[in-house]
């Protein structure tokens, strides 16, 4: 058990009253908790697993406004997540990023009626978008940031600009448009680095990963999930958060039938290593149609490429992963956007796919179905919020409308905004991060690609990870990976680390990468189990786990994993 979780714990055994209990570590969740901690009410944020590894560790990876929510009418979604995607790539400029993009077009009228149509609530399907829908979409989408703009406007490519610019993308793409949104490089990390910024600025306030809240006629009692210990705890207000899981979490928390808030549909994404691709795309990110009419994307990400996504609706909220027939359907899609481009479903390095709570909705075609956002207080003795929908982009205004909801409810008011501030790494993040690795360089006498490493990963806080690594001795976990032993250390003493899973699927990018291999697995293991004085049965439990898990929900097997040991000394 870390430090980290043993002071939590016993804060709750001196005083467990809280003003708000937030149910649900997700992005959402933890952004919620985050905002009403800021305003000076003791909040408890309890996840059932651990923070972000539901919908939240299973985005596409970008940060946008949502062109296609235009044609579906959602003009205000839009215009919400260009605000909040603008105030993103300021407050977190560390892990969040321009993203060009490009979309291939092949004809110049198709589509526009039925765009009209649905914008208007009367489509059903899309038809493939021609030049004209595209152009007042794009139009559209810069009006709406005419009077803050942060990224260049969009632009149209010719026919023979386009074949310079993509030689590999399809022929029929008799021209392209060109415009900009964002990408994250680690979404698991910024939801961390929201919870330390919540350690440093309401010490008050206890965030556990690995517990649950149950309910008991009239009294809450939170389990920890590591050691089984009951807490009873008294909250004036309950927020779920739970996402998909909502209407199940009603369920346990509220006496009587409620109707259904939330529909998932399920989401999967690839991560290919394929060097011609990568190059094909030429920085920018491809935005297509597949054949059935909904929009698929891939773009480079971190030295491979990230592609997705399918859209399946799910009845029930579990946990999922990419089947054979989604990998297909994405790499189908791929090569008729890029037929020049050989891909093969053995390139796949890493899949992964999650739930979207989307608002319930019985529309047949899912794309339709609005990624919109909603609060719903149930009554009680105990009122409970429940945070409906929502999306990445837009987590830090959801959590600011649910905030501003509790305080309402218990009379107070509020005392800072969270819409202009750094999270984390991205506090006085310079705009030319060349001078932050010169001095990382010279003061700490790292190579240039360690100092660059750490900076990507941590921002500003790299000086301080930095000097840690030196203390320690820092050294790669094994030959060729880009992680040292120092690093793990550090994350597992700062970032609310309990298992093994923790480290490789969401504290690092090892799993995404294509990079964790056996060999780093075991070195890992070995650290790990020094660091938190594991039993050697405790270490071979939590490494089988996490190979298990690996190989059930994300593609890799111990085949990949024994293979990888030997490319890497090759």
């Amino acid at each position: 058990m870390s430090e980290q979780r043993k002071q939590n714990l016993a804060q709750l055994t001196r005083n467990a009253a809280f003003d708000a209990v937030v149910v649900g570590g997700g992005v959402n969740g933890i952004g919620v908790y985050r905002d009403l901690s800021l305003q000076g009410l003791r909040v408890l944020l309890i996840e059932r697993n651990d923070f972000c590894s539901g919908c939240s560790a299973a985005p596409s990876r970008m940060i946008h406004g949502g062109l296609r929510y235009l044609e579906n009418g959602e003009f205000d979604l839009v215009r919400e997540s260009l605000f909040e995607r603008d105030a993103l790539l300021r407050n977190a400029p560390h892990m969040v990023r321009p993203l060009p993009t490009v979309i291939p077009i092949a004809s110049w009228f198709s589509g526009t009626l039925n765009a009209a149509a649905q914008f208007l609530g009367r489509g059903g399907k899309p038809a493939a978008r021609g030049a004209v829908p595209i152009k007042l979409g794009l139009a559209l989408y810069d009006w709406v940031t005419r009077k803050r703009r942060v990224l260049p406007k969009h632009r149209f490519h010719s026919g023979a600009q386009t074949r310079r610019l993509w030689p590999a993308l399809t022929d029929k793409s008799r021209r392209s448009a060109v415009y900009y949104d964002a990408w994250i490089s680690h979404p698991e990390r910024l939801c961390v680095e929201l919870l330390r910024d919540v350690a440093e600025a309401a010490p008050g306030s206890v965030a556990l990963n690995y517990a649950e809240i149950e309910l008991n006629g009239n009294i809450f009692r939170l389990r920890d999930g590591l050691t089984g210990a009951t807490f009873e705890i008294s909250p004036k207000v309950v927020v779920n958060a739970t996402g998909a899981w909502l209407d199940d979490t009603i369920a346990e928390l509220v006496q009587g039938k409620t109707e259904r808030l939330v529909s998932g549909t399920k989401g999967s994404h690839l991560i290919i290593d394929n060097a011609k691709l990568y190059d094909a795309l030429n920085g920018h990110m491809a935005y297509f149609e597949n054949t059935d009419g909904r929009v698929c994307i891939v773009f480079p990400y971190q030295g491979k490429v990230l592609a997705g996504s399918t859209d399946i609706r799910v009845e029930k909220a579990r946990r999922v992963r990419c089947e054979d027939d989604e990998r297909d359907y994405i790499l189908g899609a791929l090569r008729l956007v890029f037929p020049q481009v050989a891909i093969s479903a053995d390139e796949v390095v890493f899949s992964y796919s999650g739930i979207r709570p989307l608002p319930h909705s019985d529309q047949d075609f899912t794309g339709r179905i609005s990624r919109g956002h909603d609060i719903r207080r149930l009554p009680g003795a105990v009122p409970q919020f429940c945070m409906v929908g929502g999306k990445w982009t837009t987590f830090r205004a959801f959590a600011e409308q649910t905030a501003d909801a509790v305080l309402s409810s218990l009379v107070r008011n509020r005392r800072v905004s969270t819409r202009d501030m750094a999270i984390g790494g991205g506090r006085q993040f310079p705009d030319d991060p060349s001078d932050l690795c010169r001095q990382l360089r010279a003061q700490y006498a790292l190579p240039p690609n360690r100092a660059e490493q750490l900076i990507d990963r941590y921002g500003t806080r790299a000086a301080e990870l930095a000097g840690f690594c030196q203390a320690e001795q820092d050294r790669p976990l094994v030959a060729g990976c880009t992680y040292g032993t120092a690093e793990i250390l550090w994350i597992c003493r700062n970032e609310f680390v309990e298992t093994l899973s923790d480290i490789v699927l969401r504290r690092t990018a090892l799993a995404i990468t294509g990079q964790i291999s056996m060999e780093i697995i075991a070195a890992l293991a070995a650290l790990f189990g020094r660091e938190r004085v594991l039993p050697e049965r405790e270490i071979k439990r939590q490494s089988d786990a996490l190979i298990a898990e690996l190989d059930s929900y994300h593609g890799v097997n111990s085949a990949m994993l024994v293979a990888r040991n030997e490319s890497r000394r090759t």
